[in-house]
């Protein structure tokens, strides 16, 4: 398999972050590509008409994105206890903690835009202040609802990793909120984070 891939994106690394917890990370090529919404790459588009990464390519098989289309199928490869927790409060946990993730990056992306991407005289404050907003008010749901033994599986990698993307781009801060620094202070000394650090800037 390979894996289209960006070393600046926090949806690319969930699943790679993945990849590696799931312990296929060996059975997939790691290619890094280049993406903006201003600058479209055709190998990109070739495989996925969003033009956006990553994209999982398989052998003989159509290609899958998004992230979260990635790690469903990366789960059915899985022999050990299922990443993505199958049934139960547990199950409904996870996704709620996934979809706060999918949230948090959404949010701080359309900040960079309205912060430092967009031509200055473009840029509206008011929703720059409205998508931190967003960040800062699910720091503090986060904050009440997280265990800091918070099990391995696809809500926990969905947060460290937008968690950790947010504060690769100095968006607004969750080091106000005590127990999700802790928890996620640990969970960015787990193998998998350390073996996909994040690096290099958007190419517009």
């Amino acid at each position: 398999m390979k894996l289209l891939y960006q070393t600046h994106s926090p949806f690319a690394r969930k699943a790679l972050v993945f990849a590696h917890e799931a312990g296929l990370a060996n059975q997939i090529q790691v290619e890094h590509q280049e993406t903006s919404p201003t600058r479209s790459n055709p190998a990109v588009f070739d495989e996925n008409p969003l033009g956006k990464v990553p994209v999982l390519l398989r052998a003989g098989q159509e290609p899958i994105f998004d992230s979260n289309v990635i790690c469903a199928f990366l789960d059915t490869l899985y022999r050990g206890p299922k990443l993505i927790p199958l049934q139960g409060e547990e199950r409904w946990r996870a996704l709620r903690f996934e979809a706060a993730a999918q949230g948090l990056a959404d949010s701080g992306i359309s900040l960079r835009w309205e912060l430092v991407r967009r031509p200055e005289a473009l840029r509206y404050q008011p929703l720059a202040d409205g998508y931190a907003l967003k960040l800062t008010c699910t720091y503090a749901w986060l904050d009440r609802q997280i265990d800091v033994e918070e099990p391995v599986n696809i809500g926990s990698i969905a947060l460290a990793t937008a968690l950790d993307w947010l504060e690769f781009r100095h968006l607004p801060s969750f080091r106000n909120y005590p127990r999700l620094s802790v928890w996620i202070d640990r969970f960015t000394q787990r193998s998998s984070m350390l073996a996909t650090p994040l690096a290099g800037e958007t190419q517009d």
